[in-house]
Parts: structure tokens; sequence; C-alpha cells
């Protein structure tokens, strides 16, 4: 199926136009609460800590989530989820306006907001591969990539800017008009799940056949392991390029939102060619150079004291976190029957909820040491820990 063929499903538009926009609040956010929260305390560590807080909700409730979610019309879920996230925009800039907003006030944000992305998250990549089918899941999946990595370079490039013009409160202005929309959008979504996957078998029990399922699949076990090892050493990597930026590089709040934003376009370019080029024989080997070399691209950042080879190092590491996002989707969803995806993806969502251990221990080490020493031990520590687990993802590489 082309890329025009998926475009041409209505409720597909819908679900890709909720996620962009969705994805470009949640990044907007993700620097506003960054830069605030450093120049506040100058902590690297309470930096950390706030993306550890969005996702957290990933590890407490995201498989529960994943698997209520078979019960109900999952129009619901998004619905609640962009809720959220409109009333957090709106209590946020209240504050910001009336002079009283705090970094506890960012921290419960960061929380709320991280169950309502738990909640979306868990149940939008099923959705997708429902919308399209088997055969078209890559090319849906990398449409949405590259729209999200779009949002993830347009997010951080708005906020820094709404930060050096008119302030926090307009940078959460800017969000909440973002849900407002978003919510409009998912409104008009029609699409209902199979009654079949409605069933009246408890919550616990669907979470429990996900396990079950993913000791009986090799190549499922491999595609969790991977991300384990994203999730605790790769992605909490990001919370600490605003603080690289302004620390150790002396940026502004719009030249670091210009830096941020090239991960966005390099996971943006990543995603389009993975989406033409990347055939299911090699869906396991991207998956697995895209977190290898973001370990060493990690290392490489903490070592950049000049914007040209750090700004490199951040696109190139978009690139690669495309890659395993894309990639992460399509095999979970293929080694899945049918009718026990949404068990897949609930344990998908467990391995994803261990990054607050990763975000964690990062912020520990940059308060103990510095932000780019931390940071360097941390890319080595997930190449170490890839090149140590290759018994148990081997069988994704090799198919």
């Amino acid at each position: 199926m082309s890329f025009a063929a998926v475009l041409a499903n209505r409720d597909f538009r819908r679900l890709w136009l909720v996620g962009t926009l969705s994805s470009l609040g949640r990044w907007l956010d993700t620097l506003a609460f960054a830069v605030v929260a450093y120049q506040q305390s100058g902590s690297p560590f309470i930096v950390a800590m706030l993306s550890m807080l969005r996702m957290l909700p990933m590890g407490l409730c995201g498989p529960l989530l994943a698997t209520f979610a078979d019960r109900v019309q999952r129009r619901t879920v998004f619905l609640a989820a962009i809720g959220l996230n409109l009333g957090m925009a709106t209590g946020l800039m209240l504050l910001s306006a009336s002079g009283r907003l705090a970094i506890w006030h960012l921290a419960v944000a960061a929380f709320v907001n991280g169950m309502s992305w738990t909640a979306e998250n868990t149940v939008r990549r099923v959705n997708l591969g429902e919308l399209v089918g088997s055969e078209a899941l890559p090319r849906a999946t990398s449409l949405d990539a590259a729209s999200a990595n779009a949002a993830r370079m347009l997010g951080p490039t708005a906020g820094g800017v709404f930060l050096a013009t008119v302030g926090i409160t307009g940078a959460f202005g800017l969000g909440m008009a973002l849900y407002t929309v978003s919510l409009l959008a998912m409104l008009g979504y029609r699409y209902q799940h199979p009654r079949s996957l409605t069933a009246t078998q408890s919550t616990l029990g669907r979470l429990i056949e996900g396990f079950a399922l993913a000791r009986r699949s090799p190549r499922l076990v491999g595609t969790l392991v991977i991300t384990v090892i994203f999730n605790l050493w790769g992605w909490p990597v990001t919370a600490m390029v605003p603080v690289l930026a302004q620390g150790q590089l002396g940026l502004g709040p719009e030249a670091t939102g210009l830096l941020v934003s090239l991960d966005g376009l390099g996971a943006l370019l990543a995603a389009m060619l993975v989406g033409w080029l990347v055939t299911a024989r090699w869906h396991g080997v991207v998956y697995a150079v895209s977190v290898g070399s973001y370990g060493v691209l990690s290392v490489g950042l903490a070592l950049s004291h000049h914007v040209v080879p750090a700004g490199l190092a951040i696109l190139l590491s978009g690139a690669a976190s495309a890659g395993f996002g894309i990639m992460q989707t399509t095999l979970t969803y293929l080694a899945a029957p049918a009718e026990l995806r949404g068990r897949a993806f609930g344990v998908l969502a467990l391995c994803i909820g261990l990054a607050p251990i990763g975000f964690v221990h990062l912020g520990l080490l940059a308060d103990a040491t510095s932000s780019a020493t931390a940071t360097m031990l941390v890319g080595a520590e997930g190449v170490v820990a890839l090149a140590l687990t290759w018994r148990w993802w081997r069988a994704v590489v090799l198919g």
C-alpha cells in the first residue's frame, strides 16, 4: 500500500493529526520545563527529574491502560488524554500569568502529562495497524513518526522563541491552543475496534497473557530487551541536551531551542527514509543499530564544546531514535497475533516505563560529576549493555 493509500483513510488522517499536535505540545513543554527549571534551580538533577516524572506513569500504569483500553472504545481514551493535557496547559498558563509558577507546579504537570501520554501512546500504535493493516503498517508508522518528529523539531524551536519573546506564559498559551485543536480533531474520529477485543476478561488477565506471549516469542523478547536498553541508557540523555546547551555551550533560550530541534530534524529525515527504503528483512538490523549508534553519539555530544559538533551529534541522534521508534512499533505489532496485540503493547509499555530509572541514574551522575561526564558515561553504558545482551536480541536481527 502506498503512502497516498494510507492517507486516504479518513480516521488515519485524524489520528495522525492528533498525534502530531500532541507531540508538538509535548516537546514545547519539555523544552519550557527544562529551561525554566534550570534557570530557577541551576540543577541538572531537577531537570532530569522533571523528565523522569513525565515517563513514570508509563511504568506505573502503562500496561494496565493498554489492556484496559481493549475493553472500551479507544476514542474515549484519546479524548480523556487530550483533555488532561489541555487542563494542565491552561492551569500552568494561569499560574505563570499570576506570577505564582513554581518548580513543583512543573513537577505535577510533568506527571499528569505523562499520564495522558501513556494513555495515548499505549493505544494509538495498535490503532494504526488496525486502520491500515499489517502490510501497510511500516508506511503508516513512518508517516506517523515523520510528523511526530517534525513536531519534535518545531516544538523546541517555538518554545525557545516564545520563552525569549513573550515568556513562559506565552509558551503555555501556545500549548493550550494546540491541545484545543487536537481535541476538536478527535471528536470526529469514528473508528471502533472489533467487539472481540472488548471481552469481559479482566485487565490483569489480559496483562498476564501479554507476558506469556512475550515468553513464547524470541523476536518479541528481543524487541523488548532492546527497548529496555534504550529507555535506561538512551532516552534519558534527551534531558541533558538543554542543560549542556545552556551550561557547556553558553546558549540562550532561542539558541537552545534551535539546538534541541536538530534532534527532531534528524528524526524527521530518518523517518522518511525508513518508510521508503527499509524492507522487512532489515527491520531488526535498523532497530539494533539505531540503539547502538545512539549510545556512541551520546558520548560524542558530551565531548563537544562547540555548537557545530554538538549539533551534528544531536541531528544524528534524532535519526537513530526515529529508526528505533519506527521499528519498535512495527516489530511488536508483527510479533503478536491480532487478538493479543493490545497485550503485547501493554508489556512494551512496561519496558518503556523503566525509563525513570535511567533518568534518576543520569541525574545523580550529573549532580555528582557534571552533565557532560554523566552523558558520556550513560552513553557508554548503553553500548556495553547492548553488546552483553546479544543472545536475547539476536533473533530480531537474524530473523
